[in-house]
């Protein structure tokens, strides 16, 4: 189960039935009555019985989501790092190309063994390359990327978010041409979404 459930809302005396979904900023229910809830402003968060509570501002509210309880009421008091969401683990060697992010480059430094600003050689391949994309025009660059990555590596194409110059389905569509599949995507940072291509596992060199 993923971070959306049909659950029964508590909250301002009132009992609901519809949707709730923790997103990466907020905890939003859609049912007869709305609430969005920004992660910031959460105190506590605990599970019980199937139940999450938590507390806001000067507010409560309950959510009966089942089994899930628990994995959300972590999620919301030990979110994941940017790192940790982008899969990026102690040890690995990582390039990050046409990568602006400074603050990013200084969070992967401290995790990765090796990180470099340029294409690495093809007799050296990388675990992960996280490629800055502003434009669909640089979307044809991904497939000279494909042998620089380890077997069971990875390219992030890092794009802004809502631009025309660059879309999803665009993004998807050339990292299928260059031979790969999408796995994951991720909020890079306010201003940028990062998604995750991988080479198919058939396809992997042994």
């Amino acid at each position: 189960m993923g971070y959306d459930a049909t659950c029964t809302l508590r909250f301002d005396g009132k009992t609901s039935r519809g949707t709730a979904w923790l997103e990466h900023k907020d905890l939003v229910f859609r049912g007869p009555v709305r609430l969005a809830i920004p992660l910031a402003t959460i105190r506590a968060a605990t599970a019980r019985d199937g139940t999450l509570h938590v507390e806001f501002g000067d507010s409560s509210a309950d959510f009966t989501i089942g089994n899930a309880a628990e994995k959300w009421a972590r999620r919301i008091t030990s979110p994941p790092s940017r790192l940790d969401k982008l899969g990026v683990k102690q040890g690995m060697t990582i390039a990050a190309i046409a990568i602006r992010d400074d603050a990013f480059l200084v969070e992967a430094a401290e995790r990765a063994e090796k990180i470099t600003r340029r294409p690495p050689a093809a007799s050296r391949p990388v675990d992960l390359i996280f490629y800055g994309v502003d434009h669909r025009d640089g979307l044809g660059g991904i497939a000279a990327l494909v042998r620089l990555i380890k077997p069971d590596g990875a390219v992030w194409i890092v794009r802004p978010k809502g631009r025309r110059e660059i879309t999803e389905a665009e993004t998807m569509a050339a990292g299928k041409q260059a031979g790969l599949v999408d796995v994951k995507v991720v909020s890079f940072s306010d201003t940028h979404t990062a998604e995750k291509f991988v080479i198919p596992v058939a396809k992997r060199p042994r």
